[in-house]
């Protein structure tokens, strides 16, 4: 069987093709990533499809919002698909992107190609109650779909499940918390399996701070902004999530490496802000789990950038977490552990393989 994924966001895609043997064995055969505001989804798509030697069976998509009725990956049908479509109102940026993805391919590939769908908020459809809504009485919150999502799915169960391969003695990956770190950012608080609290809510600016969004903030400050700068609500938005997080801290950079390196006070304070946020929400994993067995840190600065795990794991011997300087200063781009040995928790540097999440979707509905 061959599995091609397609992993869009709003102005990216990851293409990749994957070849599943007789014995379920997964070998990546192909991978190709473009970047664009202008990328034709079916031109990609013609281009990559017939590079391949032989047709796919299955094509995977990541999609961002599953809202509260998909739970797992699902066959994509017009009716599937349709609901996709009307889940835009909860994801404006990346789901009309999915939709455009999922047409071309189904236009390329032909009726005879399996299309599915898996869902980054799915991964979070079973955390407590108290975690999902907001106390909002329900013809504010609830009646309008206004609940804690979560985003990053993939991202987190592929990190999780990597720590499970890595730590089979705790049963379903013990207490665990994954810090999925890139231009976007979100934590997550998992316990054997069970995602218990996430970073990200009602859409992916909640929660820590990241490249480009400010993350937490009071919802008093739109109408602020609106009466003080003469700004719609809808701006006011834009510039959270377009112009903030590291970038309007630091005054237009976003390359984390690059600002810890940086001696200027501007720099060392972005840089600041971004790590005890991490750091904030850190100990809120740690009390929703009443401890954890591991930390896992994914995504581009997650993976690649030791400064930024230094600080945020700096001084918290308390809750039994100590780093090794040096196993953390090597670490960048592949699977390392980088405790301390005297730490009783755990923590890993991981490579975030979302697509082999999408493949382990296809598998899962076409098993079905």
């Amino acid at each position: 069987m061959i599995v091609v994924t397609v992993n869009s966001g709003s102005t990216s895609v990851k293409l990749a093709a994957f070849q599943i043997g007789a014995a379920g064995k997964v070998a990546r055969i192909a991978n190709e990533p473009h970047a664009g505001a202008t990328l034709q989804p079916a031109a990609v798509l013609q281009a990559f499809l017939g590079g391949m030697p032989t047709p796919p069976d299955a094509i995977a998509h990541r999609v961002v919002h599953g809202g509260t009725r998909f739970k797992g990956p699902e066959l994509i049908t017009e009716e599937v698909l349709q609901a996709i479509r009307q889940l835009s109102a909860l994801a404006p940026l990346h789901n009309p992107k999915a939709v455009e993805w999922i047409e071309a391919a189904r236009h390329v590939a032909g009726t005879g190609v399996a299309q599915i769908a898996a869902f980054d908020t799915s991964f979070f459809c079973r955390m407590p109650r108290v975690a999902c809504e907001y106390a909002l009485a329900p013809h504010f919150g609830l009646d309008q779909e206004v609940r804690r999502y979560g985003f990053h799915g993939l991202a987190h169960e592929a990190l999780w499940r990597r720590w499970c391969e890595l730590q089979p003695s705790f049963a379903a990956g013990g207490r665990l918390i994954t810090l999925q770190l890139g231009g976007g950012c979100s934590a997550a608080a998992i316990a054997n399996g069970r995602p218990l609290e996430t970073s990200m809510g009602f859409s992916p600016l909640e929660g820590l701070v990241m490249a480009t969004r400010c993350g937490d903030i009071d919802p008093a400050v739109v109408p602020y902004l609106q009466h003080r700068l003469g700004l719609t609500a809808d701006q006011i938005i834009e510039q959270f999530n377009r112009a903030s997080g590291v970038a309007g801290v630091s005054g237009g950079e976003t390359d984390l490496g690059k600002l810890a390196a940086d001696p200027a006070p501007q720099a060392q304070f972005a840089v600041d802000l971004y790590c005890y946020r991490v750091r904030k929400y850190l100990g809120a994993c740690l009390t929703v789990l009443s401890g954890c067995d591991g930390i896992v840190f994914g995504g581009g600065v997650g993976e690649h950038v030791p400064a930024v795990r230094r600080r945020i794991l700096a001084d918290m011997g308390w809750a039994g977490i100590a780093l090794d300087a040096e196993a953390n200063a090597a670490a960048s781009g592949q699977d390392t552990r980088i405790d301390a040995p005297n730490s009783s928790v755990r923590v890993y540097v991981l490579a975030v393989d979302e697509e082999g999440v999408l493949v382990r979707a296809a598998r899962a509905v076409l098993k079905d």
